[in-house]
């Protein structure tokens, strides 16, 4: 077994770990305190605690590595030796204090400009999104690939906001999908969308900004899965000050950049 291989399946099953953790949080609510960072973004003890485990495990494992995590970015102090593992513990907090199914478990590591394992966990569904680069992506195991679509009018393209970027930059490409034949769709997840792109469920997936924690293990299973995306690790700084997400089938990514460029 290779060195990514054991990373994807260290990965795997600390995501399926912290899923057990998230979804006990999850069934009981009401416990819950919730601390707001700013407008429309917040965080409980569940996503706290459950980065604390995936640190933990990542720690205890692999001792070389760099972690970068959302609960705990505005601490980041980057260290020399391995790769970087990039974390997003609860993706869907806002869905997940309100009871609504739609969050997951987000990890991926990085080495060199290079996202070489991406998993997505969804702990509701029991759905395992996994991908190792140059070595495909699967399902709960099975191979997975995007949709064999062409154009926006044949499925669904999801779109994602937040208060980081001004509303017409969402609102845009929003009208002129919807005026292409569109049909719009939001899970208020971005890292869960990209991962049903990957798996067909979605022709693709817009977001004016992103955060690496969200999207890297996302586009990790778009490129392996035979769809397309943008860069996301361009920029000295992509780690910090995030970037723009274009992803889709590759029958769809072009017509979806026209869309969003609106030309």
């Amino acid at each position: 077994m290779s060195n990514n291989e054991k990373r994807l399946k260290f990965a795997c099953d600390t995501a399926r770990k912290a899923g057990e953790l998230a979804f006990d949080y999850f069934s009981n609510l009401h416990t819950l305190t919730i601390v707001r960072k700013g407008v429309q973004d917040m965080a409980t003890e569940a996503d706290v605690n459950t980065e604390n485990l995936i640190r933990a495990e990542i720690t205890k494992t692999y001792p070389e590595d760099d972690f970068f995590g959302e609960e705990s970015s505005d601490s980041y102090q980057p260290k020399s030796g391995g790769g970087i593992w990039v974390v997003d513990p609860i993706d869907g907090t806002q869905p997940f204090t309100n009871g609504i199914r739609s969050w997951c478990i987000s990890i991926a590591y990085i080495v060199d400009t290079k996202i070489v394992v991406g998993v997505v966990y969804d702990p509701c569904a029991d759905e395992m999104f996994a991908a190792e680069l140059d070595q495909g992506a699967t399902l709960n195991g099975k191979a997975m690939k995007a949709s064999t679509a062409v154009g926006v009018a044949n499925g669904l393209v999801s779109i994602g906001y937040s208060n980081r970027v001004k509303p017409e930059d969402t609102l845009g490409p929003l009208e002129r999908l919807i005026k292409a034949d569109g049909m719009f769709h939001r899970s208020g997840s971005g890292a869960l969308s990209l991962a049903y792109v990957a798996a067909g469920r979605l022709l693709g997936y817009f977001e004016p900004h992103m955060n690496i924690w969200d999207c890297a293990a996302g586009a990790l299973l778009i490129q392996e899965s035979g769809g397309r995306a943008n860069n996301i690790l361009a920029g000295d700084n992509y780690l910090v000050e995030g970037n723009p997400v274009i992803a889709a089938a590759a029958g769809v990514y072009e017509k979806l950049i026209q869309i969003i460029n609106n030309n």
